[in-house]
């Protein structure tokens, strides 16, 4: 799973010059020029799949809350869970970029560790996302995280993650960051249905060349995703009034 560092300093500013995966809270999750361009281009995926404030959400490899930092202030109190192995990321997140505040405003919940499934009152899930986590995981990996969210995932839930394309299936195993795993398309999609879930890549474009896909239960609304993923797709399917 995800790879727990004991100790880290506590750092301020943007990191803009470090490489990724440095010692900031910025510069660990990623190159830190693409901190806010990642947050958008997740941020605008998920609402345009269909989420609005009363859903659940849960953010696993949320890091130094890149992408919660724009989804706490939208969900509505508590409907947002951050899972993330190493809580000096968070921690940091909370200090520079949102303040603690938002923890009483807000009530978001953190999971400082590796896995949900020991964990209680994880779901019902309506929304999971998994930016750049399969990316360095081996496939033993991604297979007991499919799993695990399955098993959290409300019946009209849906993950959203993101995978290297390549021509072979990486054959490695453990967390490899900021290393990076690649494989095949049909063998993501053998993954997810072997977990008993749908499968469909997403025309969205990644800074980082990572394709996007949607991992979905039976009952999730998956026509959103059909004919172009667009934001004036998904408001022509909203109900009138």
């Amino acid at each position: 799973m995800m790879f727990r560092r004991k100790k880290q300093p506590k750092t301020t500013g943007t990191g803009i010059g470090l490489p990724g995966g440095s010692e900031h809270y910025r510069a660990y999750v990623g190159p830190p020029h693409y901190y806010d361009l990642m947050a958008a281009m997740a941020f605008n995926l998920i609402t345009t799949c269909g989420l609005r404030e009363h859903h659940r959400v849960l953010d696993i490899g949320c890091g130094s809350l890149r992408m919660g930092r724009l989804l706490m202030p939208y969900l509505l109190k508590g409907n947002y869970t951050g899972v993330e192995p190493n809580e000096w990321l968070v921690t940091d997140g909370l200090l520079n970029e949102l303040g603690n505040d938002i923890l009483a405003i807000k009530s978001p919940r953190f999971i400082y560790d590796t896995r949900i499934e020991t964990h209680e009152d994880v779901g019902p899930i309506d929304y999971a996302m998994a930016q750049s986590i399969f990316t360095h995981c081996a496939p033993d990996q991604i297979i007991d995280w499919l799993e695990q969210i399955r098993q959290v995932l409300s019946p009209q839930g849906v993950l959203l993650a993101t995978y290297f394309k390549g021509d072979e299936d990486y054959q490695g195993s453990g967390w490899i960051y900021p290393d990076c795993a690649f494989y095949r398309p049909e063998t993501m999609k053998q993954l997810a249905e072997s977990a008993g879930l749908r499968w469909q890549e997403l025309d969205w474009r990644h800074p980082r060349k990572q394709q996007w896909v949607a991992i979905y239960k039976e009952g999730f609304e998956a026509s959103n995703l059909e004919n172009g993923l667009s934001w004036n797709n998904y408001v022509d399917r909203l109900p009138p009034g």
